[in-house]
């Protein structure tokens, strides 16, 4: 089962769970769990997707019951209308808050663009981002003796090829559990001392008008129980009350 955070007869928006791909996709053959067909066994309906969430990412996904709203969807978040808003946990304290406006190459996908020989320029990608809260635990960490992590809220402006994972690291605070470009050793420390196995990336909320009644809609998501231990541990239940 997956959390209905939101339904109406024009579109519903779930709580989508990290390791789970929003469609079946040729790219990975061997997936079992699908957000979209779950989603529509679930409810009865079809569903249509107005966008993605990377399948390590939780949180927040919106989908139409028609492929009209589906699209009026979709245009919203291409013209930049829907605001969203994230945390991720990452390495090290990252203090205060700022705006990257960092340009990305796109990232090539070794199946899909396995034949592809054309440079692609760096697009616009920016980042408004804020620091929470900070913590640090005794765990050992190559030569530190103790593991530093903080929260950190991620408005994306733009929605390129993993931004805010990108992003963060551009800034030398890699999100907790990135395995492509995150801190390794970081996040096997925190596989093996903090029980944390997934990328500590959630879509926490996004706020947008209703594409067919023109109502101001919020929508949040909670975390996953893996999120909540990390966060009674740090003790920052306060930033997601559960």
């Amino acid at each position: 089962m997956i959390e209905v955070i939101y339904q109406d007869e024009w579109l519903v928006a779930v709580n989508k769970p990290s390791g789970w791909l929003v469609h079946r996709s040729w790219l990975d053959s061997k997936a079992t769990q699908f957000v979209m067909q779950t989603v529509r066994d679930q409810i009865g309906q079809h569903v249509f997707t107005a966008h993605r969430l990377d399948r390590p990412t939780s949180g927040v996904l919106l989908m139409g019951l028609s492929s009209e709203v589906g699209r009026l969807l979709a245009e919203q978040f291409a013209s930049h209308q829907i605001e969203k808003t994230y945390h991720a946990v990452v390495r090290g304290w990252l203090q205060g808050q700022g705006r990257l406006d960092y340009p990305l190459v796109e990232e090539r996908d070794k199946i899909a663009d396995k034949f592809s020989q054309q440079e692609r320029p760096a697009q616009q990608a920016v980042t408004d981002w804020r620091a929470l809260a900070e913590t640090e635990v005794a765990i050992a960490v190559g030569r530190y003796p103790a593991a530093r992590y903080g929260l950190v809220e991620l408005r994306p402006h733009t929605g390129r090829k993993h931004q805010l994972r990108r992003h963060l690291a551009h800034l030398r605070h890699p999100i907790i559990g990135d395995s492509k470009h995150g801190d390794l050793r970081q996040n096997r420390a925190a596989a093996q001392h903090l029980a944390i196995h997934r990328l500590m990336l959630h879509a926490s909320r996004v706020s947008f008008n209703h594409p067919v009644t023109g109502e101001k809609l919020q929508l949040s998501a909670m975390p996953d129980p893996c999120w909540q231990q990390a966060m009674e541990r740090f003790n920052w239940q306060h930033f997601f009350p559960c």
